[in-house]
């Protein structure tokens, strides 16, 4: 019988950062799927008048509303990474520093090369998981710059004219779509290794690692949470708790 452990509940991820989390993640599936369709429309029977159902207009509706939402969601978190808890700032984001890099060596020995059997315990995300998130920040970048871009021709809005200077760039509108449409591809394979890694940790390690994105709540043994944190990763001060962010008394729960 494995020995008990003294086991410590850490708020980690703040109500802002869950709420960025779960708005982004059915903006990308909108995306992706109305995306799909423009890219490949189906033709459907109907023995109506085309311009009457109009559904490839509510397809194409539905990825512009979700697109805009998808920019202020973005820019939202942008904002956190400034103001958020040690968890969510922008620094972990770049894995410079000698216990970072480490780190990312650490991870993928467990992940990737399946050489060792000793996963790395972090309250935050892993040094990996956080320069992922980087690339797929730049990633996203590309995707608002250049979907924008394709919609400038057929709007009159001040918005999408920001970005018409990335056609040229390309060379043609038909092949900034086809950058554009490759990067859908990206989304959904990153999507994958994401949801097939969140149930990977949750599953061995036992921290909670996919509840903590519903509650911001993790847990992990006492003496792993000192050594965790002792290697300043995630070790920027911790900004004091506001009527947003700090977790409710459990009397509240």
């Amino acid at each position: 019988m494995n020995a008990s452990h003294d086991y410590q509940r850490v708020y980690v991820w703040e109500q802002p950062v869950r709420w960025f989390h779960w708005i982004n993640a059915a903006c990308i599936v909108a995306l992706g799927v109305t995306g799909w369709l423009i890219a490949h429309p189906p033709g459907l029977l109907n023995g109506g008048e085309a311009a009457e159902s109009y559904w490839f207009g509510t397809v194409r509706f539905v990825h512009f509303a979700s697109s805009y939402l998808f920019v202020a969601n973005f820019a939202f978190r942008l904002y956190w990474a400034s103001v958020g808890n040690k968890y969510t700032h922008w620094r972990n984001f770049f894995p410079v520093t000698k216990a970072q890099l480490q780190q990312v060596w650490a991870v993928l020995k467990v992940d990737v090369f399946h050489s060792s059997d000793k996963p790395v315990h972090t309250l935050g995300h892993n040094s990996v998981a956080y320069f992922t998130y980087m690339g797929t920040g730049l990633l996203t970048v590309f995707q608002v710059c250049s979907g924008f871009a394709l919609y400038a021709s057929m709007s009159h809005s001040w918005f999408p004219q920001l970005f018409t200077w990335l056609v040229p760039l390309f060379g043609s509108e038909q092949n900034l779509r086809i950058f554009h449409y490759a990067a859908l591809w990206a989304f959904l394979v990153f999507t994958i290794i994401h949801i097939y890694l969140v149930f990977y940790h949750d599953y061995v390690e036992g921290h909670g690692v996919l509840s903590s994105m519903i509650g911001g709540w993790k847990f992990m043994e006492k003496e792993k949470i000192a050594a965790a944190e002792g290697t300043g990763i995630s070790g920027l001060p911790v900004r004091p708790p506001t009527a947003m962010t700090a977790p409710k008394p459990k009397s509240e729960i």
